[in-house]
């Protein structure tokens, strides 16, 4: 058994997505540009560790440069008084082979909630610089009210313009941080 290393997460190859219910039925799916984070893992057991996933939510990305303005706004993610979404986990739980429950603490708009994400360990392999990459995929959803995000308009059908669930979906590359 190796020893417990950090990995850096790649930004370039990795990504934080959300996807949120619009007008009840459509639904609307964006990323945020800037992330970082760490990875506290042995490649021997890389279904066990720590993690810490940090987004700029100032890089906040749907395709409408109005809706993401709204979105940085203080209706909803407010910006410029919470310039950072951070995860940062307290456990892990192994559910066989290599998928885990990972579980932690989620920061949105300085508002700390736990959530727990259902993860997988999808590979380890060697890019072509020879560098080892660890690969991870992850999901949860959150109910965004429970951090503050309350804005809401009625629609004429008695629905919501935005739903209260968020789909969050992790699709992380990490290399050593020594490399």
């Amino acid at each position: 058994m190796s020893a417990v290393t950090t990995w850096n997460i790649d930004p370039a190859h990795s990504s934080l997505l959300f996807v949120a219910r619009h007008m009840v039925v459509a639904r609307v799916h964006g990323r945020f540009e800037r992330i970082t984070g760490t990875l506290k893992v042995s490649p021997e057991q890389p279904v066990q560790g720590e993690v810490e996933v940090s987004a700029e939510t100032a890089s906040i990305y749907t395709g409408s440069t109005d809706r993401d303005a709204h979105l940085r706004s203080a209706d909803f993610l407010d910006a410029d008084n919470a310039p950072k979404l951070i995860f940062r986990s307290t456990k892990v739980e192994p559910t066989g082979g290599s998928s885990f429950r990972l579980l932690g603490d989620l920061t949105i708009r300085n508002v700390s909630q736990p959530v727990v994400f259902e993860a997988r360990h999808t590979a380890t392999s060697k890019d072509p610089w020879g560098h080892t990459r660890l690969i991870y995929t992850a999901r949860a959803t959150i109910n965004r009210s429970d951090y503050g995000i309350r804005w809401n308009k009625t629609l004429d059908n008695g629905g919501w313009l935005v739903g209260e669930k968020v789909d969050i979906e992790l699709d992380i590359q990490a290399i050593p941080a020594t490399a």
